[in-house]
């Protein structure tokens, strides 16, 4: 069991900041390195284990595209 607690936010950034973080995600992934990131003041490690989907999702007045990566701790 993990000794840190559950967690859930969701963090905007602007276009220039977000384009730099996918594009620091895409060449760890392609080089087989973890990918380091901080949200809201902690910061993740991904493992190079990880596994990516993504998911869409509509309502009546509004799409979502997310980028989820997902491992076990």
């Amino acid at each position: 069991m993990s000794d840190k607690p559950e967690r859930d936010v969701e963090k905007g950034y602007p276009k220039a900041d977000f384009v730099a973080k996918l594009r620091r995600l895409a060449d760890a992934i392609e080089n087989g390195e973890r990918f380091d990131i901080q949200i809201q003041g902690e910061r993740i490690y991904v493992p190079v284990r990880a596994e990516f989907s993504i998911e869409h999702e509509r309502s009546d007045d509004e799409e979502e595209v997310e980028f989820q990566i997902k491992w076990s701790r």
